[in-house]
């Protein structure tokens, strides 16, 4: 049977696969069987065929014993979720939304998106919110993902792509300052880049708290305090100036700011910064002859250093280190983000977010409006403003002055959203909760109405990767029978809410239409299609018309400020929101492993991945175990202001002794996110998910406590 060249539906790798359908007998193919199989595709650039175990198991979801395959409607009588037709759950939608326009204005009624949604939902989604339903709170779960990098990225360079240039750069450049990721672990493919780029004698720097697997590869490991990140690349800069390592020439031609940042620096001296984070001054001046030796060099972050209360201005001190020793801008150099969900990149490009328009445009700059109003056919003025982030929408959700109805599409935030707990509550508080999903996520589970959405192998739509590469998911099979695309969903209740044009269930319809409304943005994708997108191996943003060849390396000529050059920030060492003391003594970072992705709504459904990670744990350093008299497997309660999680022990030396983690992949007694601090960087909204405060006991030892 014919094969169909796609992508993987986890992370922003996006890697190549094709998928060839599985012969199926008189009785088609078995309720517990994938209907289609996972072939190499070396010919895709970014992964060259390799895939890892996530991957290589993606069809297995597409089983319909698997998933959901009928709509789900709460039981006015019995409280449960039961069967129910499409017009059914859709006519209950619709009464759902009107019910709390009507009674409590358009600002009662939110959208809460996904990072995974393909660019065509993320912008139909974006644009059923603001003309539909009118309501400016619509917002994603890549709030909680790359907001911080972003927020950075635009203040520093102009605009935002998670990497300025391909991932094949990463392999020739001289030195890699990996802070806060792990792509062993979270994105393996990744990790050939800069294995290559060691083979070919370039260095590897790792920033984490934790040995991991990508840190055991470094040619240096430096370990700080969860939190202290700032710190370090004010340290950093601080011996760049001292030691003479400027690029003056650099500076002078392509940055503006730079007094600013070297006052700031000045002030972070190494014995100071070795206090506050705990990295030896000899591993300090060792990692800035490394890094400034070389001839090129780039900082890569994710979101160990980026999920902070701080994580923007922590952000902005690693960009300094690069335009202050001319790292940017050039081939083989620069700053970068690991962007961690599938479409995180092109998921906030085109809409879906709170604060922005298609093409990253603002919904705040007249012109903007103007542009988006005139592709959509609609008033200017009647776009609502910016609405709430991520956090602030669900935080507020059915409280007098927050939404009162909610749809989410493709997110699980009663998993992934800090204060877990609380948000929990908030959506029981709702009026009227809906939920499109491919399987009956935590969240599905609240809702008075839950939508059965096609999956990635059945559907056709473009993501782009944390390249800034758009590319092509095909649709490879026909969904089950009663399992519908959201964009049909969209567009059918739309027209139930008296907007029967302008949301086209037709992908290619749709991205012509973004397109459209890209134009002339940051985020140009007028002169890409599929056709294109397929001949091409994808194309890069920002490409304006059909002629131009897209844009592998931003920043080349100019940065995307008015005068074209980059922004030095000046931002002093601040503690992180939460500081550990005698009631609560130790740091809590939260992370993933390598068999689970995000929420694990998708992964833990999967035999494979569930048999290697099935469940929490808690990392702490045998002096702490010691400490506490905690053997290996005992059941721990890890505690914090906001609640406790239960998981058992995992010792190793591996992670700091003053720090525990915790992977976040699941909900019930072990979900770290009830622990973690929803504190809000000021400029990208993000919440300090890396580090609070807790303490750590035996379990029995916590239920005894008074």
């Amino acid at each position: 049977m014919t094969p169909t060249d796609t992508h993987c539906p986890y992370c922003a790798l996006q890697c190549g696969m094709r998928l060839r359908p599985r012969p199926t007998g008189p009785g088609g193919t078995p309720p517990s069987a994938p209907p289609v199989d996972v072939e190499e595709r070396p010919g895709f650039p970014v992964n060259q065929g390799a895939l890892c175990g996530k991957g290589r198991t993606a069809p297995a979801l597409l089983a319909r014993a698997l998933r959901l395959t009928a709509p789900l409607v709460r039981d006015s009588a019995d409280g449960t979720l039961r069967e129910a037709s499409w017009d059914e759950a859709l006519d209950r939608m619709a009464d759902g939304f009107r019910r709390a326009a009507e009674h409590h204005g358009r600002e009662a009624v939110g959208v809460f998106g996904g990072g995974g949604l393909t660019n065509e939902k993320a912008y139909a989604l974006g644009k059923f919110a603001r003309v539909v339903l009118r309501t400016p709170n619509i917002d994603y779960n890549g709030r909680f993902c790359m907001s911080s990098a972003a927020t950075a990225h635009r203040a520093a360079f102009g605009v935002d792509r998670g990497l300025p240039f391909p991932m094949e750069d990463i392999a020739t450049t001289g030195c890699v300052v990996l802070v806060g990721a792990n792509p062993a672990e979270t994105m393996p493919p990744a990790l050939r880049y800069f294995t290559r780029m060691r083979e070919a004698g370039g260095r590897l720097i790792v920033v984490d708290p934790r040995r991991t697997r990508t840190a055991e590869q470094a040619d240096l490991h430096l370990r700080p305090v969860p939190g202290t990140d700032l710190a370090l690349a004010l340290g950093m800069l601080h011996l760049v100036i001292a030691d003479g390592h400027l690029d003056k020439d650099f500076i002078a031609a392509r940055t503006t700011g730079f007094e600013g940042a070297r006052a700031t620096a000045m002030a972070h001296w190494p014995e100071r910064v070795e206090q506050i984070t705990g990295v030896p001054v000899s591993q300090l001046r060792e990692a800035v002859r490394m890094f400034a030796g070389a001839g090129t060099g780039m900082v890569l972050t994710a979101r160990g250093s980026e999920q902070h209360s701080k994580g923007t201005d922590t952000v902005r001190a690693w960009i300094n280190l690069c335009l202050a020793t001319g790292k940017a801008g050039r081939p083989g150099s620069g700053y970068g983000c690991l962007t961690g969900q599938g479409n995180g990149q092109g998921g906030r490009e085109h809409g879906q977010k709170a604060d922005q328009l298609p093409g990253y445009r603002s919904l705040t700059d007249p012109a903007d409006r103007a542009h988006v109003a005139a592709v959509w056919g609609v008033d200017p003025d009647s776009l609502p403003g910016p609405g709430p982030s991520a956090y602030e929408l669900l935080d507020r959700a059915g409280t007098p002055d927050g939404i009162r109805a909610l749809l989410v599409m493709g997110s699980n935030p009663v998993v992934s959203a800090p204060r877990a707990a609380h948000v929990t509550e908030r959506l029981r508080a709702l009026d009227f909760l809906a939920v499109s999903d491919v399987v009956l996520s935590e969240t599905a589970e609240l809702a008075d109405v839950v939508l059965p959405a096609a999956q990635w192998a059945e559907e056709t739509g473009t993501t782009t990767n944390l390249e800034g590469r758009v590319i092509l998911r095909q649709a490879a099979v026909p969904p089950p029978p009663g399992v519908r695309t959201d964009l049909t969903l969209l567009k059918e209740l739309a027209a139930r809410l008296g907007t029967t044009h302008g949301f086209p269930d037709d992908p290619r319809e749709v991205f012509d239409e973004l397109r459209r409304a890209s134009a002339g943005g940051a985020a140009d994708y007028a002169g890409i299609d599929y056709a294109r997108i397929r001949a091409e191996n994808g194309v890069f943003w920002p490409c304006p018309d059909p002629a131009h060849p897209g844009t592998p390396r931003l920043f080349l000529d100019r940065f995307a400020t008015p005068d074209g050059r980059a922004r030095f920030a000046e931002a002093g060492h601040r503690p992180q929101a939460e500081e550990p003391d005698p009631a609560y003594p130790l740091h809590l970072t939260t992370g993933r492993v390598t068999a689970q992705y995000q929420s694990g709504a998708q992964t833990r459904r999967i035999a494979e991945l569930n048999a290697a990670a099935p469940g929490p744990f808690v990392e702490l350093h045998p002096h702490l175990a010691e400490r506490l008299g905690v053997g290996e497997g005992d059941v721990l309660a890890v505690t914090s202001r906001r609640g406790r999680a239960l998981a058992p022990a995992r010792i190793t030396a591996a992670i700091r002794a003053d720090t525990v983690f915790m992977p976040f992949h699941w909900d019930g007694p072990g979900r770290a996110n009830t622990l973690t601090n929803p504190a809000l960087d000021p400029q990208s909204r993000m919440p300090e998910f890396k580090v609070c405060a807790v303490r750590v006991e035996k379990a029995a030892e916590a239920e005894a406590r008074p």
